[in-house]
C-alpha cells in the first residue's frame, strides 16, 4: 500500500449550447451546488533534477466569492500510468495550509509562476466528489484582474474527489474511481468525461 494520498478525477468540455441540459442532468444527481469563482497560479520548480522525472507542482486557489478568503495550496506529481489506471486521472496530491502569503511562500520554496486563471462557474457534491463546471476568464495583464468569458467560450468539467483519498483496506481507491466513472456513466450521451495524463 502506498503512503500517498490521491486525487482521483475525469474532465470534460462542452459548447455552451449544451450548458442547460448538462446542468440538469448534473444537478438531478448532486447533493448541493453553489457559484464557482476562483483564481487559480501553477507554479513549477526553478530548478528541475534531470536525474527525476517525478517533480510536484503547486497550485495555488483563491476563493473569489468569499472576501477575504485565504490561499490554498495544493501539491501534485504526476498522475499514475494508464496501465495502473486506464479509466480515471490517479495522482499523488496534498492539501498544504499556508498562513499569511502562499504565493511568497511558493516562491521562496524554489518556486516560479507558469500560469494563471481565472475560473467562473458552478460547483456541485456528489458523495466524496466535487464536480466543478467553469469558464476560464482571461487576465487583464496590466491589472489581473479577470475579464468575463466571452459567450462562446468552452466549458470544462472536472469530476474529482474534493479531498486527498488514502488507498487503505477501509477506503480502497477503487472507490473512487467506481464514483468518478458513475457520473461518467450518468453523463453518457451528454458530455464525454476522459482521463487526460498532465
Amino acid at each position: 500500500m502506498s503512503s500517498h494520498s490521491y486525487e482521483v478525477a475525469l474532465f470534460g468540455d462542452f459548447f455552451p449550447r449544451d450548458l442547460k441540459a448538462i446542468m440538469n442532468r448534473i444537478t438531478l444527481h448532486a447533493e448541493s451546488a453553489h457559484p464557482l469563482h476562483c483564481r487559480e497560479l501553477v507554479y513549477e520548480p526553478l530548478v528541475r533534477d534531470p536525474s527525476s522525472p517525478d517533480f510536484v507542482l503547486l497550485r495555488a486557489r483563491k476563493d473569489l466569492t468569499q472576501s477575504g478568503a485565504n490561499w490554498m495550496l495544493f501539491s501534485y506529481l504526476k498522475p499514475e500510468s494508464a496501465r495502473a489506471h486506464p479509466e480515471a486521472t490517479v495522482r499523488p496530491w496534498a492539501v498544504v495550509g499556508v498562513m499569511g502569503d502562499a504565493l511568497s511562500f511558493a516562491s521562496a520554496m524554489g518556486y516560479v509562476r507558469r500560469s494563471q486563471i481565472y475560473k467562473r462557474g458552478y460547483v456541485f457534491r456528489r458523495g466524496l466528489l466535487e464536480i466543478q463546471m467553469f469558464q476560464q476568464e482571461q487576465v487583464d495583464p496590466k491589472t489581473e484582474q479577470p475579464i468575463p468569458a466571452h459567450a462562446d467560450t468552452l466549458w470544462e468539467v472536472e469530476v474529482k474527489t474534493a479531498s486527498p483519498v488514502r488507498n487503505t483496506q477501509e477506503t480502497p481507491l477503487s472507490q473512487s474511481v467506481d464514483a468518478v466513472l458513475e457520473v461518467q456513466l450518468l453523463m453518457k450521451g451528454l458530455l464525454d468525461l476522459r482521463r487526460i495524463d498532465s
